[in-house]
C-alpha cells in the first residue's frame, strides 16, 4: 500500500514538473526570442503583405536579407507592377532606396529601422515587443501571440499590432496591425525564415544590387513613353484643385496642380526618367525614407515628398500638410479609380 503511495507520489510529482516546464511565461519567451537575435549572424526570409488603408487592397511581396549587426537589404516588389521592384539597403554608410527599372537611388541620413515599427523585421518586431510595457500575451497550440502598441513615426492610425510566433522555433509567423476600432488593416505572413551565417557585407552594397537586378529594368520599354495619364489624389484634407498647368519638357509633358483650401499643397506628375548607368549616383535627402501604399517606398525631406509609381514619378510638397497628412494625400492617389 506504501509502495503504491510513493509510485502515485512520484508520478504526480513528475507531471506537475512536466507542466511547469511547457508552460512559458511572456518573459521566457522574451528571453527565447532575444537570444535567438543574439545568436543569429543573419537570416533570411519572405513574406506577402496585404494592406486595406485605402479602398483597394494592395498586396506585395517582400524579401528580407539580415546581416548582424545593422545590414539590411529589404526588396518590396507589388503584385501589379513585377518589374518596378524597389530595394531597401542599410549597410555602414547609410541607408538606402534602390530602383533599378530607373537606375536610381536615394541615400538618407537616417536612423531606419530603428526609428519606427517594421512588421517585416524580426528585429523590429522584438523591439516593439520589449518597448511595450503592457504588452498582452497569450499562447496556443502553435503559436506565442503578442498584442503590443505600433511605433510608426508617420503614421499615427496604426496604433496596435499582433505579432505570433511559432512555439517550437520561435521564428515569426505573422503580423496583424490594427486600427483604433481594432479593425486589420495590415498583414504580413512570413514564408521561409531561415538563418543564414553566408551573408557578406558585399551583399549589401549599392552597386552590387543595382546590377544585380539587369532584368528588372524596363528601361527600353520606357524610353519615349509619354506621361498617359493624369492621376488626381482623393484625399486632400479640404482643398481643391485650384489650377492645372501642362508643361512641355524633354521627355514630353509635366503636370503640376495647385490645390488651395485650409491646407494648400502643390502635386507634380511627370514620366519616370531613367538615369544612364554610367552616371549612376546617390541623390542626398535629409529625412527618412516613407512607406506608401502599394508597395512604394517614398523618400520625405522636410516638406517634400518624391516617389515613382507605374512609370511615373511624383513630388508633393506643402509647408502647410503634415508628414502624416503628407503620406495620406500619397497613397490616395492609388486608392480606387483616380482618372479624372
Amino acid at each position: 500500500m506504501q509502495r503504491r503511495f510513493l509510485i502515485l507520489l512520484f508520478s504526480l510529482f513528475v507531471l506537475g514538473t512536466l507542466a511547469a516546464c511547457g508552460t512559458q511565461s511572456k518573459e521566457d519567451v522574451v528571453k527565447k526570442l532575444e537570444k535567438q537575435s543574439e545568436e543569429m549572424a543573419g537570416y533570411k526570409t519572405e513574406a506577402n503583405m496585404k494592406m486595406k488603408t485605402g479602398k483597394a487592397e494592395q498586396k506585395y511581396h517582400i524579401q528580407v536579407w539580415h546581416k548582424k549587426d545593422d545590414f539590411y537589404r529589404v526588396k518590396l516588389n507589388s503584385d501589379k507592377d513585377e518589374k518596378g521592384s524597389q530595394i531597401i539597403l542599410k549597410n555602414d554608410s547609410g541607408v538606402y532606396v534602390l530602383t533599378p527599372a530607373l537606375n536610381k537611388s536615394f541615400k538618407f541620413q537616417s536612423e531606419w529601422p530603428q526609428n519606427t515599427s517594421q512588421p517585416y523585421l524580426y528585429a523590429s518586431l522584438l523591439n516593439d515587443i520589449k518597448a511595450d510595457d503592457d504588452a498582452e500575451f497569450t499562447t496556443s497550440d502553435k503559436y506565442y501571440e503578442f498584442k503590443t502598441k505600433t511605433n510608426y513615426q508617420n503614421n499615427k492610425t496604426l496604433p496596435y499590432q499582433k505579432i505570433f510566433f511559432d512555439k517550437k522555433s520561435y521564428q515569426p509567423v505573422m503580423v496583424q496591425v490594427f486600427d483604433q476600432d481594432m479593425n486589420a488593416l495590415v498583414e504580413v505572413q512570413f514564408a521561409n525564415f531561415a538563418k543564414d551565417d553566408s551573408l557578406k557585407k558585399e551583399d549589401f552594397d549599392v552597386d552590387k544590387n543595382m546590377a544585380m537586378a539587369p532584368t528588372e529594368a524596363p528601361v527600353a520599354n520606357m524610353e519615349g513613353q509619354e506621361l498617359e495619364e493624369v492621376l488626381y489624389p482623393e484625399e486632400t484634407f479640404g482643398a481643391e484643385l485650384a489650377e492645372e498647368q501642362e508643361v512641355k519638357t524633354d521627355d514630353g509633358k509635366r503636370i503640376i496642380m495647385s490645390y488651395a483650401g485650409e491646407k494648400n499643397f502643390t502635386l507634380v506628375q511627370e514620366k519616370a526618367e531613367v538615369e544612364a548607368a554610367s552616371a549612376l549616383f546617390s541623390v542626398q535627402v535629409n529625412g527618412d525614407p516613407v512607406q506608401l501604399e502599394g508597395g512604394v517606398i517614398g523618400a520625405m525631406e522636410n516638406n517634400r515628398l518624391e516617389w515613382t509609381q507605374d512609370g511615373t514619378t511624383y513630388q508633393l510638397a506643402s509647408d502647410e500638410l503634415t508628414k502624416d497628412e503628407m503620406i495620406s494625400v500619397a497613397s490616395s492617389i492609388y486608392n480606387g479609380d483616380m482618372v479624372k
